[in-house]
């Protein structure tokens, strides 16, 4: 038996990348090995950075825990303007029984 495949749409300065995922994969993982421009993950996921900076669609935050102290900081700290569907992409797992996730890449992360 095979994992359900989520579609994950990034939307990024040179276009659209769009890739399949399995629950338990992080967005910033996907994007990386996906050659996204602008996902950087300077500092390989561990939330210590920002370049993995994200707007990640709202309906799909809901899936998904909020942001803890340390991610919560870096946001703040990031390049490009928090807003409330900001996220570092290497703490966004992608959750089961999900079909898409749409996320743009902060410009200010490349």
């Amino acid at each position: 038996m095979t994992a359900p495949v989520t579609v994950v749409t990034f939307e990024h300065r040179a276009g659209i990348t769009v890739v399949d995922a399995v629950p338990g994969q992080n967005l910033m993982t996907l994007a990386v090995r996906a050659g996204v421009p602008g996902v950087r993950a300077e500092c390989g996921g561990s939330a210590a950075c920002a370049t993995c900076h994200m707007y990640v669609d709202e309906d799909y935050l809901a899936s998904v825990a909020e942001p803890d102290a340390t991610e919560d900081e870096m946001l703040d700290e990031a390049w490009e303007p928090r807003r409330p569907n900001s996220r570092l992409g290497c703490q966004v797992e992608v959750v089961a029984d999900t079909a898409q996730i749409a996320v743009v890449v902060a410009e200010g992360a490349a």
